[in-house]
């Protein structure tokens, strides 16, 4: 193969491979830094690349602060985009105007390199030509804003949003809802074609309703999560069909941040804001009123005699997208023993609600019923008396007192006793990790309203002392 031949090869791979034409990008952007190539970089690149090809249209990219995320999404992967076709409609955002205007100008100077120019002469920035707003002179553009920002009558076909909130305003409930409204009823609507159109969130975990969170919960994203620190093993997809191995302890880049420097800055900015925004869970691993580690755990369920079943129902009002849960959850008690066995939880109206009730009762052969006495779950409780269905036992009022947080601290001895055992695998099991982390500041506590109103129930028929329990 001749010079000639080589470079026409390096040229193809550069066109059309993200991560390769980085590498060549990074010297133009960052003049006299050493970029220190790692796998991650390539994870993201790859999943770019598959939003670019079509075959993802919603993408979460989660990854610690200083992992070129804001580069690589805002600035090198529009100016591939373009390369490949000037005729994309990109819009970007990010936090703040200034930081959306950098992103754009350092664009624009790749764009306008000698090495760009020659990768791709067929994009040319033409026409308008702003900080914040340029054309190619094939009507393609890379319009910058943020949700201070104005988008009206402007539409795209991707909408990149980078960094889309300020850390320090994380922390405001107002600052987290005007985000996710801007989203929702502005960025959103941008889209030229809802059905075709791309959507890709780039950011480091935040809080637990942050925007990320507020997606994960809406559903239909593919996501890249990448802790600083490995908290589970798992195989990571890379280009060209290559994957990389993640094992739990696995530092994300550990030549540029060790563990000594991970230690120092979990000590800087405290636990609470490490895990969000190094680890990409917005509350500690272990949980903060409910540690995990005080649930133990059983592979099989073991024989456990004069066992019943009880089931614990906490009533949403009504169904709907934005109402809270309904849930039950089905226990095994003993002596001193509690075996959760199931957990359902879904949005049902009143009719559909009582054929769960049904349902339930009879799939696990309930003996005790227990329903919150408010609302709707004082409907549900003469409803459900007042049928006498075969299999269904009439439901006990059950009548809260106190706070939620108080209610379920003042069960919390139980559990940190080990006698609160779940099982080692279920579908429902890491929606209840989550949820016993996140409480009380989660945006959801029905599963730990179902479980504070069955220990007290329990507590208080003199099963459920702190006696230690035999795991088997």
């Amino acid at each position: 193969m001749t010079t000639a031949d080589h470079h026409r090869l390096l040229e193809a791979v550069l066109r059309n491979d993200l991560a390769s034409f980085l590498k060549v990008s990074f010297p133009i952007l960052v003049p006299g830094e050493t970029l220190h190539w790692n796998w991650h970089l390539d994870a993201i690149c790859h999943q770019l690349e598959r939003v670019l090809a079509g075959d993802v249209r919603r993408l979460i990219i989660e990854v610690p602060p200083r992992s070129l995320k804001s580069i690589i999404a805002s600035v090198v992967f529009p100016a591939f985009c373009l390369g490949r076709d000037p005729r994309h409609k990109l819009i970007t955002a990010s936090y703040s105007g200034d930081l959306a205007v950098k992103h754009a100008n350092d664009t624009r100077a790749l764009m306008r390199s000698a090495r760009y120019r020659a990768l791709f002469p067929g994009t040319i920035i033409g026409g308008k030509d702003t900080e914040a707003d340029f054309n190619t002179t094939e009507r393609g553009y890379r319009y910058s804003t943020s949700p201070a920002g104005t988008l009206t009558g402007r539409g795209g076909n991707m909408l990149i949003l980078d960094d889309i909130m300020n850390p320090r305003e994380a922390v405001s409930d107002a600052r987290r809802e005007a985000v996710i409204n801007w989203y929702a009823n502005t960025a959103f609507s941008r889209l030229n074609d809802k059905a075709t159109g791309s959507i890709i969130l780039v950011m480091q975990r935040l809080h637990m309703n942050d925007l990320a969170g507020h997606l994960r919960e809406q559903g239909g994203f593919t996501i890249l999560s990448l802790p600083a620190v490995a908290e589970e093993d798992e195989w990571i997809a890379l280009n060209h069909g290559h994957r990389h191995r993640r094992q739990v302890g696995d530092l994300l880049h550990s030549s540029r941040e060790p563990q000594s420097v991970l230690d120092e800055l979990r000590r800087t900015i405290g636990s609470y804001n490490f895990s969000a925004q190094y680890q990409q869970r917005p509350v500690p691993l272990d949980g903060e009123v409910l540690k995990w580690s005080w649930f133990k755990r059983y592979r099989e369920l073991p024989h456990v005699p004069g066992a019943t079943i009880v089931q614990s129902w906490d009533v949403g009002m009504k169904a709907g997208d934005s109402n809270d849960y309904s849930v039950c959850t089905t226990w095994v008690r003993g002596k001193h023993a509690h075996y959760l066995i199931d957990v359902t939880r879904g949005r049902w109206d009143f009719p559909e609600l009582l054929r769960k009730v049904t349902e339930l009762a009879r799939l696990h052969r309930a003996d005790t019923i227990l329903i919150e006495d408010k609302i709707t779950g004082t409907a549900l409780i003469q409803q459900v008396r007042s049928m006498r269905a075969v299999g269904v036992p009439s439901p006990i009022a059950c009548l809260p007192t106190g706070d939620k947080l108080s209610r379920m601290v003042g069960e919390s001895a139980i559990i940190e006793a080990g006698n609160v055992l779940l099982p080692d695998a279920s579908p429902w099991l890491d929606a209840f990790r989550s949820e016993v982390a996140q409480f009380p500041h989660g945006r959801h506590d029905d599963q730990i309203d179902s479980l504070s109103q069955y220990l007290n129930w329990a507590r208080q028929r003199g099963g459920a002392s702190v006696t230690k329990v035999r795991v088997r």
